[in-house]
Protein backbone atom coordinates (compact mmCIF):
# COMPACT_ATOMS: atom_id res chain seq x y z
CA UNK A 1 0.00 0.00 0.00
CA UNK A 2 1.46 3.46 -0.84
CA UNK A 3 1.33 6.25 1.87
CA UNK A 4 -0.97 9.22 1.07
CA UNK A 5 0.84 12.73 0.49
CA UNK A 6 0.01 13.71 4.43
CA UNK A 7 1.49 10.18 5.29
CA UNK A 8 4.52 10.83 3.43
CA UNK A 9 5.49 13.87 4.84
CA UNK A 10 5.01 12.90 8.46
CA UNK A 11 7.42 9.52 7.30
CA UNK A 12 9.65 12.27 6.28
CA UNK A 13 9.69 13.28 9.67
CA UNK A 14 10.03 10.44 10.85
CA UNK A 15 12.84 8.88 8.80
CA UNK A 16 14.99 12.16 9.83
CA UNK A 17 14.09 11.76 13.54
CA UNK A 18 14.77 8.16 13.19
CA UNK A 19 12.51 7.22 16.21
CA UNK A 20 10.28 9.99 17.70
CA UNK A 21 7.44 10.55 19.94
CA UNK A 22 4.35 12.90 19.27
CA UNK A 23 5.51 15.99 20.49
CA UNK A 24 8.57 15.44 18.43
CA UNK A 25 6.92 14.90 14.91
CA UNK A 26 4.84 17.88 15.92
CA UNK A 27 7.51 20.18 16.53
CA UNK A 28 8.73 19.55 12.68
CA UNK A 29 5.68 20.63 11.47
CA UNK A 30 5.65 24.66 9.95
CA UNK A 31 3.29 27.10 12.04
CA UNK A 32 0.21 26.00 11.57
CA UNK A 33 0.87 22.57 13.41
CA UNK A 34 -1.47 19.88 12.43
CA UNK A 35 -3.50 19.14 15.13
CA UNK A 36 -2.35 16.14 17.70
CA UNK A 37 -5.66 14.28 16.70
CA UNK A 38 -4.22 14.48 12.56
CA UNK A 39 -0.76 13.08 13.10
CA UNK A 40 -2.33 10.19 15.78
CA UNK A 41 -4.93 9.40 13.03
CA UNK A 42 -1.89 9.62 10.36
CA UNK A 43 0.43 7.08 12.56
CA UNK A 44 -2.65 4.81 13.06
CA UNK A 45 -3.06 4.36 9.23
CA UNK A 46 0.70 4.29 8.57
CA UNK A 47 1.36 1.50 11.29
CA UNK A 48 -2.06 -0.17 9.68
CA UNK A 49 -0.01 -0.25 6.84
CA UNK A 50 2.48 -1.58 7.98
CA UNK A 51 4.95 1.73 7.67
CA UNK A 52 5.45 2.24 11.04
CA UNK A 53 5.81 0.77 14.10
CA UNK A 54 6.07 2.10 18.06
CA UNK A 55 7.46 1.05 21.25
CA UNK A 56 5.12 2.35 24.35
CA UNK A 57 6.33 4.00 27.62
CA UNK A 58 3.78 4.42 30.06
CA UNK A 59 0.69 6.40 28.14
CA UNK A 60 3.24 7.39 25.30
CA UNK A 61 4.66 5.86 22.23
CA UNK A 62 7.97 6.04 20.39
CA UNK A 63 7.35 6.09 16.95
CA UNK A 64 9.66 4.38 14.28
CA UNK A 65 10.12 3.41 10.83
CA UNK A 66 9.83 -0.25 9.37
CA UNK A 67 10.78 0.53 5.74
CA UNK A 68 13.79 2.45 4.99
CA UNK A 69 13.90 5.74 2.86
CA UNK A 70 16.23 4.22 0.07
CA UNK A 71 13.80 1.17 -0.17
CA UNK A 72 9.99 3.38 -0.11
CA UNK A 73 11.71 5.68 -2.97
CA UNK A 74 13.47 2.68 -4.65
CA UNK A 75 10.22 1.16 -4.87
CA UNK A 76 8.15 4.25 -5.93
CA UNK A 77 10.67 5.20 -8.71
CA UNK A 78 10.32 1.63 -9.93
CA UNK A 79 6.78 2.12 -9.84
CA UNK A 80 6.75 4.91 -11.89
CA UNK A 81 9.31 3.23 -14.26
CA UNK A 82 6.50 0.44 -14.96
CA UNK A 83 3.40 2.39 -14.84
CA UNK A 84 4.19 5.20 -16.64
CA UNK A 85 7.22 4.44 -19.19
CA UNK A 86 6.34 0.65 -19.78
CA UNK A 87 8.65 -0.79 -17.70
CA UNK A 88 11.53 0.98 -19.72
CA UNK A 89 14.55 2.40 -17.80
CA UNK A 90 15.75 4.06 -20.64
CA UNK A 91 12.35 6.01 -21.39
CA UNK A 92 12.79 6.99 -18.07
CA UNK A 93 16.03 8.03 -18.34
CA UNK A 94 15.45 9.62 -22.15
CA UNK A 95 12.68 11.70 -20.06
CA UNK A 96 14.44 12.57 -16.90
CA UNK A 97 17.44 13.87 -18.87
CA UNK A 98 15.08 16.25 -21.11
CA UNK A 99 12.63 17.32 -18.93
CA UNK A 100 14.44 18.23 -15.79
CA UNK A 101 16.36 21.34 -16.76
CA UNK A 102 20.11 19.61 -15.67
CA UNK A 103 22.63 21.66 -16.48
CA UNK A 104 25.67 20.42 -17.90
CA UNK A 105 27.58 19.77 -15.08
CA UNK A 106 24.84 17.70 -13.30
CA UNK A 107 24.66 15.23 -16.85
CA UNK A 108 27.95 14.87 -16.78
CA UNK A 109 27.74 13.73 -13.24
CA UNK A 110 24.79 11.16 -13.78
CA UNK A 111 27.04 9.93 -16.76
CA UNK A 112 29.90 9.40 -14.53
CA UNK A 113 27.40 7.50 -12.52
CA UNK A 114 26.11 5.32 -15.16
CA UNK A 115 29.96 4.45 -16.01
CA UNK A 116 30.62 3.73 -12.87
CA UNK A 117 27.82 0.98 -12.60
CA UNK A 118 28.19 -0.49 -15.70
CA UNK A 119 31.67 -1.09 -14.66
CA UNK A 120 30.54 -2.99 -11.59
CA UNK A 121 28.41 -5.29 -13.72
Amino acid sequence: MKLSKTEEQLMQHLWKLEKAFMKDLLEQYDEPKPATTTIATLLKRMTDKGYVAYVTFGKSREYYPLIKKVDYFSKHVNGLIKNFFNDSASQFASFFTKETNLTKEELEDLRKLIDNEIKKK
